[in-house]
């Protein structure tokens, strides 16, 4: 594992060469700063209520990859004060989709910071979240020597088809995506990463009946004291050293936990479900997800009377979707 975590790093060291810097505010970082770190292409929808997001929980600056955007992102995200931004073109899938870009990112500025390591469409929240800000989280878990803060992906979706809630930018997307599936979820533990495997919900139910282990993975570590020598593996999945993946119950004593609201299904999903088939840029074995983005652009009905309305942090709670532990 520590020779893989090495060859993980240098990989990433030598991506860095993929980058170009657009503007560059990362001298406003103060030592205790929490930063975020996000790649991306053609997100301006949701850019402005991601940043409005994360700045109220706490994050101080942005750390971007633009991938190429041709929506404006890129121009809005350079007009953003607490933002600072990088731009490639090269293929966001041989970059361990954006992995190996944020890495090199990683190694320069968040060394000894907290650090949010999230999609665009991804929205932290736990236990006591809107009263209890992340400054308070880390300084909890750094009097508990704990560096990491574990999630689950828990996907959000509307009522009627997947195109028809009308998403007004800036606003709360999960207004419109108020719905998941409370329920099939199963999780594995993988020895070798002492990591945990979750998978199920509403993306296995409507896609991946037949082939459940083609279905996503939901569990994620986002929120890490950083050292310049961690290295994701996969994704946010999991991490090296390997230790940073103990996110689970250990001795009996629970951990708190988060969860990410993952708003992919808004209505702009349709349109983009047939550029992302042809891009062939988010899955490894891409060809082997057509019928899934193909059932995207046929502006599915993900709802079903499973489904359960969302309300806040507390019913994630007590659905046993994420856990207080000893925070509150």
């Amino acid at each position: 594992m520590r020779w893989k975590r090495r060859r993980l790093l240098y990989r990433s060291w030598r991506k860095r060469r993929q980058l170009s810097l657009v503007i560059d505010r990362t001298d406003r970082i103060h030592p205790n700063a929490i930063l975020s770190f996000t790649t991306l292409r053609n997100e301006i929808a949701r850019l402005p209520y991601f940043l409005e997001h994360y700045r109220a929980l706490g994050v101080e600056h942005f750390i971007v990859v633009d991938n190429d955007s041709d929506d404006g992102s890129a121009e809005f995200l350079a007009h953003q004060p607490d933002v600072s931004v990088w731009h490639t073109s090269h293929s966001y899938r041989l970059s361990r989709f954006g992995v190996d870009w944020l890495t090199s990112l990683q190694m320069t500025y968040a060394h000894d910071h907290w650090t949010l390591t999230v999609d665009v469409d991804e929205l932290l929240i736990y236990p006591d979240w809107d009263t209890r800000k992340l400054p308070d989280l880390t300084a909890w878990l750094d009097a508990r020597h704990q560096p990491m803060l574990g999630t689950m992906m828990l996907d959000m979706y509307p009522k009627g088809a997947v195109g028809s809630a009308k998403y007004t930018p800036g606003t709360d997307p999960t207004r419109v995506l108020n719905w998941f599936d409370a329920y099939g979820y199963w999780v594995q533990r993988q020895p070798r990463m002492d990591s945990l495997w979750l998978q199920g919900g509403v993306r296995l139910r409507c896609f991946f009946q037949s082939e459940p282990e083609r279905a996503p993975t939901l569990n994620k570590v986002p929120l890490v004291k950083w050292n310049k020598r961690y290295a994701y593996v996969s994704s946010a999945h999991s991490m090296l050293p390997p230790r940073l993946n103990h996110i689970y119950d250990e001795n009996g004593q629970e951990k708190v936990t988060g969860v990410l609201l993952h708003t992919k299904f808004l209505d702009q999903i349709v349109a983009k479900s047939s550029v992302e088939k042809q891009r062939q840029e988010h899955f490894s074995n891409s060809s082997l997800y057509d019928a899934y983005y193909d059932a995207l652009a046929d502006n599915p009905i993900l709802w079903d009377e499973s489904s359960v309305a969302y309300q806040n942090w507390e019913q994630l709670v007590d659905l046993g979707l994420m856990s207080k532990g000893e925070w509150a």
